[in-house]
C-alpha cells in the first residue's frame, strides 16, 4: 500500500512539475516575443498573435504598425518555436545518449555529430552549393544533414569492428569520427578560397536561430515530438540501460540491437536540428543532468521533463543572446557554452554524482 501511494505521489509531482514548466514556457515566449532590438509591447504580441492565428476572425491590428506586426509573426514567433523545439530535441538526445553510452559526460556530440555537420556544410560551402540562389537555402543544411548521418554510421560500424558493441567502443569511436571529421573540415578551410563562404560556416558552427522561418518548422516540430513520443514509451530499456550488459542480458534484452536504433534515431533528430540552427553545445549534456539530479534517473519522468526544460532553457539563452549587446546578436552556442561550462566542471568534480540512482 506504501509503495502504491508513493508511485502515486510521484506522479502527482511529475505532473506538477510538467504543468509549471508548460506554464514558464508559454511566459517566456511572450517575454521572448517582446524582446529584442526593437521592443514592442507585451499586449501588442498577444493582440498580433491572435490575429494571425484566427486568420483576422478574433480581435484587430488596430494601433499597431506593419513593420511591429511582421517582426512578430514573421520573425520572431518561428524563431521562438524553433528554440523550444531545438532545446527539447537537443535534451532529449542527450538524455538518451547517455543512457546509451552508460556515461554521465555523453551528450549528442558524443558520435561525432558536430563534426561530422561541420564537415558536410562546410564541404556544401566549398563546392559551391552556399552561393546559387536555390541552394543558399537548402545546400548547407543539406551538407550538414549528410554530414552527421555518415559520421553516426561510422561510429555505429567503427564499434561493431571485433566482437559485441559496448559503451566504451562507442565513447572511443565517437571520439575518433569526431577527430577525424574536425581535421578534414579544417583541412577544408585552409584550403578553400572562399572567404564569404567561411564566414558563413564559422557563423553557423557557433549556433544560431537567426534563419527561423515558417517552411523550416514542420520537419524539426514532427521529429521532435514524435522521436521524444517515442523515447518516452522506451523507459523501461532506457532504465536498464543503466543497470548494465550483464543485467540487461539476464532480463533478456538484446541491449546491442536497442543501442544501435536509440543511436541512429537520436543522430537522426540531432542532425536535423544541427542542419537548421548550427551546432549548439552543452543543452544534451546539462539539461538532463539537472533534471536527474532533481527527478531521479526513471526515464518515465526524467524524458518529460527533460524536454520541457530544454525547450525553456533555449529561449531564454535565445533572449540573453539578442539582447545582452545593443545592436549585436551573439551566436546562441556562446550562450550555451558559458552557461554550460562552468556546470560541466562541477558535474565533473562532483564525485559524489550518482548516475544510475
Amino acid at each position: 500500500m506504501t509503495v502504491q501511494w508513493s508511485k502515486r505521489s510521484r506522479q502527482s509531482i511529475v505532473i506538477f512539475a510538467s504543468l509549471i514548466l508548460v506554464i514558464a514556457i508559454l511566459l517566456s515566449a511572450g517575454v521572448a516575443l517582446a524582446s529584442g532590438q526593437a521592443e514592442i509591447h507585451l499586449s501588442e504580441v498577444y493582440r498580433i498573435l491572435l490575429y494571425k492565428v484566427s486568420r483576422g476572425t478574433i480581435g484587430n491590428l488596430e494601433g499597431i504598425t506593419q513593420a511591429n506586426a511582421n517582426i512578430v509573426w514573421f520573425v520572431r514567433t518561428p524563431r521562438i518555436l524553433l528554440s523550444i523545439f531545438v532545446g527539447m530535441g537537443l535534451a532529449v538526445s542527450g538524455a538518451v545518449m547517455q543512457a546509451v553510452v552508460q556515461n554521465p559526460l555523453a551528450d549528442p556530440y558524443i558520435l561525432g555529430i558536430s563534426s561530422g555537420s561541420s564537415l558536410g556544410a562546410t564541404f556544401a560551402i566549398l563546392v559551391g552549393f552556399g552561393g546559387s540562389s536555390f541552394f543558399f537555402q537548402f545546400g548547407l543544411a543539406l551538407g550538414a544533414f549528410v554530414g552527421a548521418v555518415v559520421a553516426t554510421f561510422l561510429v555505429l560500424l567503427l564499434s561493431s569492428i571485433g566482437g559485441r558493441m559496448t559503451s566504451t567502443k562507442l565513447v572511443l569511436s565517437g571520439t575518433i569520427i569526431s577527430s577525424l571529421c574536425g581535421s578534414l573540415a579544417n583541412l577544408i578551410v585552409y584550403l578553400a578560397n572562399n572567404a564569404e563562404g567561411m564566414k558563413t560556416v564559422t557563423f553557423w558552427s557557433m549556433g544560431s536561430l537567426a534563419s527561423a522561418n515558417w517552411t523550416k518548422l514542420p520537419l524539426v516540430m514532427t521529429l521532435v515530438i514524435g522521436l521524444t513520443l517515442f523515447f518516452l514509451l522506451q523507459y523501461r530499456v532506457l532504465n536498464t540501460m543503466l543497470l548494465g550488459d550483464e543485467v540487461a542480458v539476464t532480463l533478456g534484452i538484446k541491449l546491442a540491437l536497442y543501442r544501435r536504433v536509440y543511436m541512429i534515431l537520436s543522430a537522426l533528430l540531432t542532425s536535423i536540428i544541427v542542419a537548421n540552427s548550427g551546432m549548439i553545445g552543452f543543452v544534451g549534456l546539462i539539461i538532463p543532468h539537472i533534471v536527474r539530479g532533481l527527478t531521479g534517473s526513471d526515464h518515465r519522468a526524467l524524458m518529460l521533463l527533460t524536454a520541457l526544460s530544454g525547450g525553456l532553457f533555449l529561449i531564454w539563452a535565445d533572449i540573453i543572446a539578442r539582447s545582452i549587446l545593443k545592436g549585436v546578436e551573439l551566436p546562441i552556442g556562446i550562450i550555451t557554452a558559458i552557461i554550460g561550462a562552468p556546470i560541466f566542471i562541477y558535474i565533473i568534480v562532483k564525485r559524489q554524482y550518482n548516475f544510475g540512482g
